[in-house]
């Protein structure tokens, strides 16, 4: 009944040791759905499977399924290659531009322990579910725009699962995330000198959050699984820096403040098992982005030559959905494989499209590898991703902080998108 102090204490300090190391690991993109080399071999779609300790990000019910005690953990490892092409009568028209960050390795670790005689099971997970890290050549055409963008998101969640009935679950935890943001833009277009033309903001904070999830297996062939995330708001607090040597400006730092309310996500998926050898899942997953509207750098006092004290930041995003499809097959002594597609809609429309999210539809392939037994398991798998060429047109500054010289339609091109992505995982049942 009651779970031993010193394996949680282990726990706990394995969650803060990895929890250090995500906050030092970036992924290029912005959200993160990969949280398990299993789940990402089936294309994501695992809400309605949810049968490990990653349920705890995928749904919270699912740890219901469990028992004993289990801890689960890896590494997404992507290669990820963002290119803009600036439009034909552009100061660099017909060139082709690559973000210098190409490759990042992403932790995941999640632990379950069930009650013994109870419809409990408790887990912890930490996790990196948004992430992103860009950063384009100075002379671009991006400039004014923006040239650098990172964002380091950790989440800590502690849950809980509910067995309320054969085939029935509930569960639920609290989001505590640590989140730290920075993004810069040049001044002056064009320009080859970074360092001396620049806005850079900076801040980081905490925020809480929370998660449910249900899953239903109405018959022994269907299973059927909705988890939802709520939003959170941070405050991001930290300072803003400005140079403008064209203008005799040097270099000085603000302390700044800025908001921002990262989106609700549900995602509803239908498991169907027509033999205990086969496993095939739908997952529709829905983002609401359009959290991101316009939001306020406030910034203690005035730079020379910013007429406002605050500064606008303007996102206007819009919700979009990701459609995963995956199948696995198990075979004897615990071996399965699987395979996976991933749909995932653009959010960020043309208005004020931003270089530091290249945001683009993207298809996604996979496929999985894995092994189960008394004591431990193990999953690798593949993921390829691709973003047919998107066109940006008439769009305008997110931030206005660029000289007079700055085109009207700024980030304004052609943006492409490639990756590879190995998802590594390894479990422990004790």
């Amino acid at each position: 009944m009651s779970l031993n102090i010193n394996i949680l204490q282990k726990i706990l300090l394995a969650a803060v040791i990895w929890g250090s190391f995500a906050d030092r690991l970036l992924a290029n993109g912005f959200g993160l759905p990969d949280q398990d080399a299993f789940a990402t071999g089936r294309g994501e779609a695992f809400v309605a499977t949810a049968d490990n300790p990653s349920a705890i990000y995928y749904n919270p019910a699912g740890i219901s399924q469990l028992n004993g005690d289990n801890l689960r953990g890896g590494f997404y490892g992507i290669y990820y290659n963002p290119s803009y092409s600036p439009p034909a009568g552009a100061v660099n028209g017909g060139n082709i531009y690559h973000s210098s960050y190409n490759l990042a390795a992403i932790p995941q670790l999640f632990y379950t322990h069930t009650f013994t005689n109870t419809i409990l099971t408790a887990g912890l997970g930490v996790y990196a579910p948004f992430g992103g890290n860009i950063d384009w050549p100075q002379n671009s055409d991006l400039t004014t725009a923006g040239t650098q963008g990172k964002l380091t998101y950790l989440s800590i969640s502690p849950v809980v699962g509910l067995k309320l009935a054969p085939g029935l679950s509930i569960g639920g935890g609290v989001n505590v995330n640590d989140v730290k943001m920075e993004f810069e833009q040049g001044l002056v277009y064009p320009s080859s000198a970074r360092n001396i033309n620049f806005y850079h903001f900076s801040g980081s904070g905490w925020s809480v959050g929370y998660n449910l999830g249900a899953l239903w297996k109405p018959i022994d062939q269907i299973s059927l699984g909705l988890t939802f995330r709520s939003a959170a708001t941070v405050d991001l607090g930290g300072h803003a820096e400005f140079e403008e040597s064209s203008a005799g400006v040097g270099d000085s730092t603000l302390p700044a403040q800025m908001d921002m309310t990262f989106p609700i996500v549900a995602v509803f998926g239908v498991s169907y098992r027509p033999t205990p050898k086969w496993n095939l899942e739908f997952d529709a997953n829905y983002t609401d982005w359009a959290s991101f509207g316009t939001e306020t750098i406030n910034q203690n006092g005035n730079f020379t030559l910013i007429a406002s004290q605050n500064v606008p930041v303007t996102f206007d995003w819009q919700a979009s959905w990701m459609y995963e499809l995956g199948v696995t097959r198990y075979f004897s002594k615990g071996w399965h494989v699987s395979a996976g597609y991933a749909f995932n809609q653009n959010s960020v429309p043309d208005t004020y499209y931003t270089p530091l999210a290249a945001d683009l539809d993207r298809h996604f392939f996979s496929i999985g590898i894995g092994r189960d037994s008394k004591w431990f398991d193990c999953d690798l798998a593949y993921q390829f991703g691709y973003g047919p060429s998107r066109t940006v047109t008439g769009s305008n500054p997110s931030t206005p902080l660029g000289g007079a010289a700055a085109p009207p339609n700024v980030a304004d091109g052609k943006y492409r998108f490639i990756s590879n992505a190995l998802i590594l995982t390894l479990g422990i049942h004790f």
